[in-house]
């Protein structure tokens, strides 16, 4: 059965809704999502977790420029400004670091 060119675009449009709004729910309250991106916020305490599109991100440690994270399991460092770090088939990059919280940006 062939689809009609308008219905195959009603069709996408859904499915991509439905993909977004599964991304939506993969986040929990301390993260921020979009459709392909999350911001997360850690606050600087010990033993903080956030769970982003099914995979755990616990916070170990942080200076001023670098944090580290155990990521599925992985642990991982961020630093301000250099590339991104792929992980349980997300990619994480270190946004902010502040005395009370670290911003992380996590997309697929």
């Amino acid at each position: 059965m062939l689809i009609s060119k308008p219905r195959h675009r009603i069709a996408a449009a859904l499915a991509s809704a439905v993909l977004g709004l599964t991304l939506l729910t993969g986040c929990s309250d301390d993260v921020s999502c979009g459709l392909d991106q999350c911001t997360v916020t850690v606050q600087r305490e010990t033993n903080a977790k956030v769970e982003v599109l099914g995979v755990e991100a616990k916070f170990i440690s942080a200076d001023d420029n670098t944090v580290t994270l155990d990521v599925a399991g992985e642990q991982i460092q961020l630093t301000k400004g250099q590339q991104a770090v792929e992980v349980g088939g997300l990619t994480f990059s270190l946004s902010s670091v502040t005395p009370d919280d670290v911003k992380i940006e996590v997309s697929r």
